[in-house]
Parts: C-alpha cells; sequence; structure tokens
C-alpha cells in the first residue's frame, strides 16, 4: 500500500501555480525533503504500473487485430474512447506523479503551470472517456452497483479537476491543491483496485458480481480517504501556500 499511502506526501507537497508566491518564505529544499519526493514518485508511479500496462496492451491488441471475444468486442465496435481513456490516463498519471516535486516544481515553476494545464485537460479527458464508457458500452460484467460507482466516480473526478481550477483561477492555491489531489486519487484509482481485486481472490476466492463491485469501490475509497486524512492532517494548508 506504499503506492496509496504516498498521496499523504502528495498532499503536503502543494502544486505551485500561475499566481505569484513570496518566495522569501519558503523554507529551503532539504535532502531529507528530496528523499522523500523520490520515494513518493517511485511510489506513485508502481501504483500506476499495473493499469498502465494494461492499458498499452489493450491499445496493442486493438492496433494488431485480435481475436474478437464477448469481453473486448465493445472495444472493437467503438474504439475510440477506450484509446482516449486510455492515452489520457496514462499521462494523466505520470506527469501528474512529478507535480510532487517540489525541487524540480520550485526551480521550474514555469514547467509546473504547463504540465498543470495539460493536467487539465488530461483529466477531464480521463473521467469524460469514462463516464461515456459507462453510459454508451454494453459490459458483460458488473451489475448495477459497479455501473452506479463508475458513474459516481467518473463524475466526482471531473468535479474535483473543475474545482480545482477554478480555485487557482481565484488564486486560492490551498482549495486548489486539495480538489487537485483528490482528482489524483480518484485517477489513480486502478492501481489501488489491481490490489483489492487481487487481495480478495486471495482472500476469499474469485469474487461474484457484487464481491467485484466492493473490491472496485474499495479502491477508489481506500485512495479518497487517505488523501482526505492526508489534506485535513495538514489542515488544507502548506508553507510554499502560507503567503501568496
Amino acid at each position: 500500500m506504499a503506492g496509496i499511502l504516498a498521496l499523504d506526501r502528495a498532499a503536503r507537497e502543494c502544486p505551485m501555480n500561475g499566481t505569484k508566491v513570496n518566495t522569501r518564505n519558503i523554507h529551503p529544499t532539504t535532502a531529507k525533503e528530496g528523499s522523500s519526493a523520490k520515494r513518493l514518485i517511485a511510489a506513485l508511479l508502481l501504483l500506476s504500473f499495473i493499469p498502465l500496462a494494461a492499458g498499452m496492451f489493450r491499445l496493442i491488441s486493438l492496433a494488431g487485430g485480435a481475436e474478437i471475444t464477448p469481453a473486448n468486442e465493445r472495444f472493437f465496435s467503438s474504439p475510440l474512447p477506450v484509446v482516449l481513456h486510455i492515452l489520457s490516463a496514462g499521462i494523466y498519471a505520470v506527469l501528474g506523479t512529478f507535480q510532487f516535486a517540489p525541487r524540480f516544481r520550485r526551480r521550474k515553476p514555469g514547467w509546473h503551470r504547463v504540465a498543470g494545464r495539460i493536467l487539465v485537460g488530461c483529466g477531464l479527458l480521463v473521467g469524460l472517456s469514462a463516464l461515456w464508457m459507462t453510459l454508451f458500452y454494453p459490459i458483460p460484467y458488473g451489475g448495477n452497483l459497479l455501473y452506479v460507482l463508475r458513474l459516481l466516480f467518473g463524475s466526482a473526478m471531473v468535479a474535483c479537476i473543475l474545482l480545482g481550477f477554478a480555485a487557482i483561477r481565484r488564486g486560492d492555491v490551498a482549495r486548489h491543491r486539495a480538489w487537485m489531489i483528490r482528482g489524483f486519487a480518484i485517477g489513480v484509482g486502478a492501481g489501488t483496485q489491481a490490489l483489492t481485486l487481487m487481495a480478495g481472490e486471495l482472500i476469499a476466492g474469485p469474487p461474484n458480481e457484487l464481491g467485484k463491485a466492493l473490491l472496485n469501490g474499495a479502491g477508489w475509497a481506500i485512495n479518497l480517504a487517505v488523501a482526505e486524512w492526508a489534506i485535513r492532517r495538514r489542515g488544507g494548508r502548506c508553507y510554499e501556500c502560507n503567503r501568496i
């Protein structure tokens, strides 16, 4: 669960933005901070590895004309949404992870701002394509509960990103940071779901439809709970955001 708990460190590393920050009040970067940031980035990349690998396999199978089965027929009949989802999710997970590198962010604040704009677009594309696939793909598994959970968390991700964007437009760095962390927590939920599904199968055997829905929901809930705990633990602030 190192990748999940890394969201705590992410909450402490306040992403900078277009608003000017009084750098006289910023603490100098320490060796400990740099080491912590490296562990954070490694953990988040590791958390994203399984869904990113699965996504790449899906793209290769679509491009290579793999055998069509009931499980993948929907992707071949309408490939654009899943292709957009996989590509945008890959950019969002990897580029978003490096937004939590404080030393690099302070040295190149312009990069952070440009990357942030890209991430807003990619994050919205991830959430909206997920909602499109949930609503219009004939998914042959999962049941009604998983359907509702996908709609709920997909909508929540889009809302978090929009609220974070609106906050930074107002110059509210702390709320921007909090909403973006929540959105990122939902966005990397597929990595945690891989762990919860694996753990559930090891403990109780292959899950039924209800079990799959609950284990998938647990992945999103765990990420959001850790993100929320981390945000509130820091009181919605960080030392880079104390003075605007």
